[in-house]
């Protein structure tokens, strides 16, 4: 029987930066595994027909929407030191791509994308010119019990309860024609809600003008159990 090959866990917060907002997430992944590859680290790949490279990542960011907390893990066949590992990765990643943390995982743990259990996000656009109807729309929403949104995709169009992802209620802030909104999402088994969908159901359900393209939207914390995900096991 052959010997079973060493395998090194490393996991690493990044971040997401405007210069990157519009690639999928697929094509995010293809960068990563770019640098990882131009690092000249000894990365580990799956056996079989057609091998890859062993990355994962915590939770997958919606088009358009920037972060500043993205987690992935990538397993090494060799055991290097931290301070070595980060500074190769580091020099490589593109522009748009910051390592902010990394660290090698010991002993047994849960994949990534089944330890984060909650996304927080900062939503960002101009009232135009209409922050008090805006202000009292997000307190109907954080007043209802429902809020059935209806999620059209290419294959389907279905009716979901959004306000059932949401965590606590929703803030606002209205400032030089801007509104901001600060918003804690669950991350389940069964799905979650995009802070896009949040926006666009507040607005067509009050009949307010917005834009729903002119959003910003930006990740700020992905969490398990409410700690930081670069601790969680």
């Amino acid at each position: 029987m052959p010997e079973k090959a060493a395998a090194f866990t490393y996991r690493g917060e990044v971040t997401k930066e405007a210069a990157l907002r519009f690639i999928s997430h697929l094509d995010y992944s293809a960068l990563i595994e770019r640098a990882i590859c131009r690092a000249k680290l000894p990365v580990a790949y799956s056996e079989g027909f057609n091998p890859h490279m062993k990355l994962s990542f915590a939770s997958a960011l919606a088009l358009g929407v920037t972060s500043d907390c993205e987690y992935m893990e990538f397993i090494l066949s060799k055991d290097l030191c931290q301070p070595e590992v980060f500074e190769r990765l580091s020099a490589q990643l593109p522009d748009g791509v910051t390592l902010k943390a990394l660290k090698k995982v010991e002993g047994k743990h849960k994949a990534l994308m089944s330890l984060a259990d909650e996304a927080r996000y900062i939503i960002s656009f101009s009232a135009e010119g209409q922050e008090k109807e805006w202000a009292q729309a997000v307190q109907a929403f954080n007043n209802a019990e429902v809020c059935i949104y209806q999620r059209v995709t290419p294959k389907k169009t279905r009716e979901i309860d959004i306000k059932q992802y949401v965590i606590g209620q929703l803030e606002i802030k209205t400032e030089n024609n801007m509104i901001e909104l600060t918003a804690a999402l669950k991350i389940t088994p069964q799905g979650s809600v995009k802070p896009a969908e949040i926006v666009e159901y507040i607005s067509k359900t009050h009949g307010l003008n917005n834009n729903i393209s002119d959003v910003d939207i930006r990740r700020t914390e992905l969490l398990a159990g409410g700690g930081n995900l670069m601790d969680a096991h």
